[in-house]
């Protein structure tokens, strides 16, 4: 299936710290992570941020290029490139403090794209969050439209505006994938099934729900499925939720459901499939934590997965 997935948000320099000592830096952001993984298991990929051409700034550019994704004209022309400084616990999760500033002017010179992803900072953070979903309004009418919330409650000034930001969005996006940690914080007096559920009611095709180590579910029109986690030795969880949506996205994309045309067809997605789409989510999302940072696997190193006696 040809076309192009478009994806809109930060970018930044994770400066990763366990113990109080700085471990390295790497290249890093929800959006950015989402567009080198697409582009790591050869798709088509434009990417849209906000970064200065600092040595950072140069930095993330050699890392999208490489990794075959497109930086969009106009995206390096922030003062400095933002940083996230990563505190790891001693299970490997991570506490971020951020230094961003999120802006967007203008339409990209895009052609009208199969698949439009943003989420995390760049739909809650003045002022970029308006044209980030002004963005995605004006590619729905081409495109299968995927969010991902992302929360990061460091940057909330005001929970209530980011909580209605968000419900916006999810009446306008075709799949949201979120963390049970972004659905606590949304709404800590309902499961995270029963936000899920009320999610689907408001629009999308698909609402998929990580639980870390007890795996994934989604919803679809059909019903509910559930997918155990791989098991893995967990290095860290940098990355984890956006390899899972990569590999939401790429598995749709296989599929054959993505575009504007096959929003009736995705819309009528059976559990069946779903449970293969949230099983090839979740082996991306193994495959990222084993590892040190946001390293998302490229298509011959999950296709290998896939027959591994380790990951089964």
């Amino acid at each position: 299936m040809t076309g192009r997935a478009l994806v809109i948000g930060e970018a930044l320099i994770d400066i990763v710290e366990r113990g109080g000592e700085i471990e390295g830096e790497y290249v890093g952001g929800s959006p950015l992570n989402v567009a080198v993984g697409l582009a790591r298991l050869d798709r088509d990929v434009e990417f849209l941020t906000h970064i200065g051409t600092d040595d950072r700034g140069r930095r993330i550019v050699d890392y999208v290029e490489a990794s075959g994704a497109q930086l969009v004209s106009g995206s390096t022309t922030a003062q400095r490139t933002p940083t996230a400084r990563a505190m790891l616990d001693e299970h490997g999760s991570a506490r971020y403090e951020f230094d961003i500033d999120w802006q967007l002017a203008g339409t990209p010179e895009v052609a009208p794209p199969l698949v439009a992803h943003s989420g995390s900072i760049a739909t809650m953070l003045e002022p970029g969050c308006r044209a980030t979903a002004a963005l995605l309004d004006t590619y729905h009418p081409s495109a299968t439209v995927t969010f991902d919330p992302n929360v990061r409650p460091a940057l909330v000034d005001d929970e209530t505006a980011v909580r209605g930001r968000i419900d916006r969005l999810i009446e306008r996006c075709d799949v949201v994938k979120a963390s049970d940690e972004d659905m606590s914080w949304l709404d800590p007096d309902r499961s995270p099934e029963q936000i899920a559920r009320t999610w689907l009611a408001l629009g999308p095709s698909i609402v998929a729900v990580t639980m870390g180590g007890q795996g994934a579910f989604a919803v679809c029109a059909a019903g509910t499925v559930r997918v155990p986690a791989f098991k893995v030795d967990v290095v860290d969880t940098v990355g984890a939720g956006d390899a899972f949506m990569t590999g939401l996205i790429d598995a749709l994309w296989t599929l054959d459901l993505l575009g504007a045309q096959r929003r009736r067809d995705l819309a009528a997605i059976d559990t069946a499939a779903l449970t293969e789409v949230v099983r090839t989510a979740a082996l991306s999302s193994a495959l990222t934590v084993a590892q040190a940072g946001a390293q998302l696997p490229d298509r011959a190193t999950r296709d290998a997965a896939w027959k591994s006696a380790i990951l089964g």
